[in-house]
């Protein structure tokens, strides 16, 4: 197979299937520095940029990160009270009655490992009004800083 630039649908379920020959034609291990495990490796980096660009995974949404953790630690609302700020606050919180505070924030990383990304970025409910958002990518060096970012991140 000509390894080359994943452009399209086709070409990328081709190098996948590609891949999978590799990893399953034979009974040995494919050896590093062989021609095999060299296009396997170019394969691999040009199927991970392709699904990057065509698959991107959103950060979840911060209270469904915390309720999964939750049920990963196989943790009650009670036991993660004095995160929280006490048990009516932790009921306020998962019900999307009140929002995350920095504190929160900090804790839930700290002592749950929930990622910081999955407790700020995913949240929705932070936005600029249209005027505001006007405002800020009108200063050069935001708007093309947003505009270098725009398939990785999505701004509302």
């Amino acid at each position: 197979m000509t390894v080359r630039v994943i452009k399209n649908e086709a070409e990328y379920e081709a190098a996948s299937q590609r891949i999978y020959e590799l990893i399953n034609a034979n009974q040995k291990p494919i050896l590093p520095g062989s021609s095999e495990a060299d296009e396997m490796e170019l394969l691999s980096i040009l199927v991970e940029k392709y699904e990057r660009e065509h698959y991107p995974i959103e950060a979840p949404d911060p209270i469904e990160a915390i309720k999964f953790r939750m049920e990963q630690m196989n943790l009650k609302q009670k036991d993660i009270a004095p995160l929280i700020g006490g048990k009516t606050r932790v009921s306020e919180v998962l019900s999307k009655k009140r929002p995350l505070s920095l504190k929160m924030i900090i804790l839930l990383n700290r002592y749950l490992g929930i990622p910081l990304e999955s407790l700020v970025t995913g949240n929705k409910s932070v936005k600029l009004k249209p005027e505001e958002k006007k405002m800020v990518l009108s200063v050069p060096s935001i708007g093309e800083y947003v505009k270098s970012t725009q398939g990785k991140k999505t701004l509302a």
